[in-house]
This record gives structure tokens, C-alpha cells and sequence, in this order.
């Protein structure tokens, strides 16, 4: 049985220029830019036409006192799913941007303890490059695999990557896109407040990265105001293409109300907004007054069909009385 393992990658998380210098690592070994100036870099940031060529060079330190071997390549970043996180794709996926185009010059190395060696790649951006921002990863894995917990055969491997935002020139179309927006809620068996779960996707649909922002809002009957709040949930960063399915809770629903909500998100250049509406109706007064109402029903036609059957009971004797009447005429 081939035994399957899960990749664990550790990311440069600095996005920001105005932040010092740090390298992506996981505490036994480290993965940056070389700094072609005296000022370092915190992660690579390329710009280039369609049809360039870039050269650049990447640090691999081992922070332990033995020898570790890893294999580099790059990869292209995505957006994980269930939280927007920023992800690289494994050596054995397709790779369509900075994976396709980069190229190390070496693809295994061997890093003393407590040393570090420097490998150059060269990066060329095919001519029919799509403009925007195709961000990637140069990746150092460690091919061992670590067993997992757990009865399935799971082994972990450990990587570390540095981010690469690179630019293809040309037109910079920002867009985000709200979709799918659902309500899920739980309602109160008596009087009292519920709990409402609203779910949306949020895609950046332009070729450019966004820090997007969210707001929820609701309103009741008549523009009241029940919700305002800032979204806590969004990604720092959505990769061009990318879309993430998104989660908030609101606790505290009206008891008796129609609820409109709506998911306004906003970025640089960009937004967008998706709406969905409920009733709120506790659950119990709301079973008893559909009870009332069959039962009165009920009960009237009930009535309807006695008072009909009463009334055509003495029509029948008066029409026999009124024979009878006239026979003996």
C-alpha cells in the first residue's frame, strides 16, 4: 500500500516592504532572498514584461548542527479554501505561473550544520504572460517523512518556503466578486433570541492581489438597523483567481422580524456586495398559532357541515308533511 503524506510548509509571512528583513522558517531551517544590495529582503519582488527573463539567487540556512538535504522547485501560491491562507502547490501538481516559468540551478542540495548555501534561478515570463500578479514560492523540502498519528497511514513532510510576488506588465484590473450568500439559523423554541450563520464566497475575480475588507449588515422592518459589523474572518491577501468560502455568526437575532442581510467587501480599486433576507418567528408560539388556525378551520367547516345537514334534514320532513298535505286534499 503506497502510504500518502501531508505537506507542511512554513511561509515567509511578511507582505509588507516596511517590515525588516525576517526569513521563512520552522526553527531548523531558513529560506530567503539573497539581498543584492546592502538592504535585505524580506520575500522577492519581481516585475517583468511578457517575454522576460529574471535572474535572482536563494538562501537555504540550516539552523541545526547536522547536515539536511532538500529538495528546491517552485510553485504557484493559492488560497486555501476554508480560510483564505496563502499556500504553495506540492512538486507533483501542475504548475501554470511562477512554478512553470522558474528554474533552479540546482534541484537538491546538501546543507552543512549551521551553514548556508546560496542557489541562483532564473525566471522567464512567457510572451503571451497574462498582466497582474502571479505570486509563487521558491520551496525547500525535507523528502523525509515524519510517521503521523492516527491509524491511517499518514507521514508529514516539512517544508519551507519564500514568497514571490511577481508583476507581468500591463493593464491592473482589480475585482472581487460575493457570491452564494446563505443563512443558516437557529431559532428559539420560546421567546428569545437566536443565532444566525452566514456563509458567502469571496473571489477576486481581477489579476491583481487584494487585501480586501467585509462588512455584514442587517435591517429589519422598515430600514431598522439589527447588524453592523466588520467581517473577521476575511483573508489578508486573495490571490488573483482565487476565492474563498467565508463564515460569520451573529448571535443575537430579533425574535419577531424580517431580517435583510447583506456582505458589502471592499478593496483598493474594488467591490462588491451579495444580499439574502429571513423571517424570524420563535418556533413554539408559531406551531401554536398554525394550531389555532387548522383547528378553527376545522372546526367550522365541521359546523358548516352539521348546519347543512340540519338544514336539509328539515327541508326533507317539510317537503314530506307538505305531500302529505296534499294527498289528503
Amino acid at each position: 500500500m503506497r502510504k500518502a503524506y501531508v505537506l507542511v510548509v512554513s511561509l515567509l509571512l511578511a507582505v509588507l516592504p516596511v517590515v525588516p528583513a525576517r526569513a521563512a522558517d520552522n526553527g531548523s531551517w531558513s529560506v530567503y532572498p539573497v539581498a543584492a544590495r546592502a538592504a535585505a529582503r524580506p520575500y522577492f519582488y519581481l516585475s517583468a514584461d511578457p517575454g522576460q527573463t529574471l535572474t535572482d539567487k536563494v538562501a537555504v540556512q540550516n539552523r541545526t548542527g547536522e547536515p539536511l538535504t532538500f529538495r528546491l522547485y517552485a510553485a504557484d501560491a493559492y488560497n486555501t479554501p476554508r480560510d483564505g491562507g496563502f499556500a504553495v502547490r506540492t512538486a507533483d501538481e501542475t504548475m501554470r505561473g511562477v512554478g512553470a516559468w522558474a528554474r533552479l540551478a540546482r534541484s537538491r542540495i546538501t546543507v552543512p550544520g549551521h551553514r548556508t548555501v546560496t542557489v541562483p534561478f532564473t525566471l522567464r515570463v512567457p510572451a503571451g504572460a497574462e498582466p497582474g500578479d502571479h505570486p509563487g514560492a521558491i520551496v525547500a523540502l525535507d523528502e523525509r517523512t515524519e510517521p503521523g498519528g492516527g491509524k491511517l497511514a499518514l507521514g508529514i513532510r516539512r517544508a519551507v518556503a519564500a514568497r514571490v510576488y511577481l508583476r507581468v506588465s500591463g493593464p491592473a484590473l482589480p475585482a472581487l466578486a460575493v457570491s452564494r450568500l446563505s443563512v443558516g439559523r437557529h431559532r428559539p423554541l420560546f421567546f428569545g433570541t437566536g443565532t444566525a450563520t452566514v456563509s458567502y464566497t469571496l473571489r477576486n475575480t481581477g489579476n491583481v492581489t487584494l487585501r480586501p475588507s467585509a462588512e455584514l449588515t442587517a435591517r429589519g422592518l422598515f430600514g431598522r438597523t439589527l447588524l453592523e459589523r466588520r467581517a473577521a474572518r476575511v483573508p489578508a491577501e486573495l490571490l488573483p483567481g482565487q476565492s474563498v468560502r467565508l463564515t460569520e455568526t451573529w448571535r443575537g437575532t430579533p425574535v419577531l422580524d424580517r431580517a435583510a442581510i447583506t456582505v458589502s467587501a471592499r478593496a483598493q480599486g474594488a467591490s462588491a456586495s451579495a444580499g439574502a433576507s429571513f423571517y424570524a418567528a420563535p418556533w413554539l408560539p408559531l406551531l401554536v398559532l398554525v394550531f389555532v388556525v387548522v383547528a378553527v378551520v376545522i372546526g367550522w367547516r365541521m359546523r358548516s357541515r352539521l348546519r347543512k345537514r340540519t338544514t336539509t334534514r328539515r327541508d326533507h320532513r317539510f317537503a314530506v308533511r307538505r305531500g302529505l298535505r296534499d294527498q289528503g286534499q
